[in-house]
């Protein structure tokens, strides 16, 4: 499913790819634009939400360019309806490396809106009442919408950044895969709790899709990575036993050469 997916440009040597179910997310918010307002109602509102997957890019991008501070190399940047997944060939067991990466996504979330605020603040608390498909009212929607994405993404599902957060932090005190063990079984929990909440008291079925999403995600990242710890344990384990040394003959002729009693 992830191999559908349409290559859009590459940006420090990162491919940015957006998935082709994509293209079904930015047809409901045209039918919903065109619902509410038309063919002005239409154009925002697939403005709008593409403004906002830029603002997932930057997230995205802000983790991946400071993973690859540390070494890590980063296929791509994929697009998803539920939003974006920087695809990396593994995250540094270093607690503090973890712990950087995974913030600078949602740090960056908030230096948008803080550089959005200024321009939209009274829009935003509600002040002033703004004008429909104005850029004061697309400036405000973008604010409010990187706090929540900032927000949100620092909840401590796993494997979302909130739960890796909590899996770096305990990975100081405990070995990795128990941390990650303790991150994964918080994260399910609490996605299993927050999806109930949206889809019985929010009535919110996406959100509730997205929760259980997470939800599945965790217990394969977490089945992954005990894969690859009992597939380095074996080779360990038969790197260890290949290396005995043999005994060696200390006798300064080949045998072959060694003369028999006279």
């Amino acid at each position: 499913m992830l191999g559908w997916s349409i290559n859009l440009f590459r940006l420090f040597g990162i491919q940015l790819a957006v998935h082709v179910s994509f293209l079904l997310l930015l047809a409901y918010y045209a039918w919903i634009g065109w619902q509410e307002g038309r063919w002005a109602g239409m154009f925002w509102s697939v403005g709008f939400i593409t403004l906002f997957f830029v603002c997932v890019v930057l997230h995205e991008f802000g983790h991946s360019l400071t993973a690859q501070r540390y070494g890590v190399s980063v296929r791509r940047i994929l697009l998803l309806p539920i939003g974006g997944m920087a695809e990396m060939d593994q995250i540094p067991r270093r607690p503090s490396a973890e712990l950087l990466i995974t913030v600078a996504g949602p740090a960056v979330n908030f230096v948008i809106a803080a550089l959005v605020i200024p321009f939209a603040w009274r829009e935003m608390i509600g002040l002033v009442p703004f004008e429909a498909y104005s850029t004061a009212d697309t400036l405000a929607h973008l604010g409010w919408a990187n706090l929540v994405m900032g927000t949100f993404n620092l909840l401590p599902v796993f494997p979302m950044d909130g739960g890796r957060i909590f899996r770096a932090v305990l990975a100081c005190y405990l070995p990795y895969l128990r941390a990650t063990w303790w991150a994964v079984t918080v994260g399910r929990t609490l996605a299993l709790v927050f999806a109930g909440l949206a889809l019985f008291y929010f009535d919110n079925a996406m959100a509730a899709v997205l929760f259980a999403f997470i939800f599945m995600a965790a217990g394969a990242e977490y089945r992954m990575l005990l894969q690859r710890e009992q597939e380095a344990a074996y080779w360990a384990e038969l790197a260890r036993r290949v290396a005995v040394v043999p005994e060696v003959d200390e006798s300064p002729e080949p045998p072959l050469l060694r003369r028999g009693p006279n």
